[in-house]
């Protein structure tokens, strides 16, 4: 698969476009109606005033670490910024890079055995951004991959 998938000069990075677009979007848009009505409402006191629009620059804080994941693929290897995490791996340490029909987001199959979710890559609005995104990572991961043959004896 990876000689069919041109490599990017790197570094590249993947984040759901139109995803991140419509959460900072719906964000800003429910900060201000909130706010506007916090200050339409002339009964209101200025400490309930300041609740609304504390609530809605809350709302809008959700939505923008929901906005914020990418991956990002460079020299050294990828950074993983999720939700409330962010990890940076060497390519060595990516076995696989899955994106399985009804995944919601890549899923990165690591050296140590474990899974790490990759949520910058998620066909939910995008799905065939997704599937070129997921295939582009895992030819970029197969080309940098380094394998020692005495790390799969143990």
């Amino acid at each position: 698969m990876s000689e069919q998938t041109p490599l990017p000069a790197l570094p590249v990075t993947f984040r759901p476009g139109r995803t991140r677009a419509i959460l900072l979007t719906a964000g800003v848009v429910i900060f201000v109606i909130i706010s506007g009505i916090a200050l339409l409402l002339e009964q209101l006191g200025p400490g309930e005033k300041l609740t609304f629009v504390v609530t809605g620059g809350l709302i809008f804080w959700v939505l923008a670490l929901l906005a914020r994941v990418k991956v990002v693929a460079d020299e050294s290897g990828v950074t993983v910024v999720n939700i409330a995490s962010k990890r940076h791996l060497e390519w060595a340490e990516i076995l696989q890079v899955n994106l399985r029909p009804g995944d919601p987001w890549v899923f990165l199959n690591l050296s140590d055995g474990t899974s790490l979710p990759a949520l910058g890559i998620q066909p939910g609005v995008a799905k065939q951004r997704a599937i070129a995104d997921a295939r582009t990572l895992r030819a970029l991961a197969e080309a940098r991959a380094i394998h020692d043959p005495g790390q799969d004896q143990g």
